[in-house]
């Protein structure tokens, strides 16, 4: 979890594939109407963002009763979005990807294709954020390389405390 350009598809593809399970990258699942609002710099708002993450706890549910693991990449920027997340799976395991508006800023301009674009964009994200605490999730900076990010999480996974 994280804003937007943390890295949450590129650490959850790289977990995901370490791990041996299946990725699903939260962005996959948004309606048509919410990438057409993105992509012309309109932030999502809590109405918007509630079908989408109704669909991922679904998703989530569904991997949980087939006795499955997966790795999700999701913003989940509000406790009571992990809230909804968890209503699948209140086993859920969160691992925050913390950056700082400049380091974020810099990867989205780098970004060529991708639907979530601008500063204002981003700055709504982090004004949106309930970071959440470290009983909650495995908190680790996006400064860090992937590969660490990875191990740090795996290593940490046993402990974290899974619904606050």
């Amino acid at each position: 979890m994280g804003v937007s350009g943390s890295g949450k598809s590129r650490i959850g593809a790289l977990l995901a594939s370490r791990l041996g399970v299946a990725f699903v990258d939260g962005d996959d699942y948004h309606s048509p109407a919410n990438v057409d609002k993105m992509a012309n710099g309109i932030p999502l708002d809590d109405d918007d963002r509630r079908e989408w993450l109704e669909t991922l706890a679904g998703l989530i549910g569904d991997h949980r009763r087939r006795d499955a693991s997966l790795v999700l990449a999701c913003s989940a920027l509000k406790q009571r979005y992990r809230d909804l997340l968890r209503r699948g799976d209140p086993e859920l395991a969160f691992l925050f990807l913390e950056g700082g508006r400049e380091q974020l800023r810099v990867r989205l301009a780098a970004r060529e294709e991708h639907f979530f674009r601008g500063e204002a964009m981003l700055d709504s994200q982090l004004h949106d954020l309930e970071p959440p605490t470290e009983a909650e999730a495995v908190v680790c900076s996006i400064g860090e390389t992937p590969e660490t990010i990875v191990e740090t999480f795996l290593e940490a996974l046993p402990h974290v405390h899974r619904a606050p």
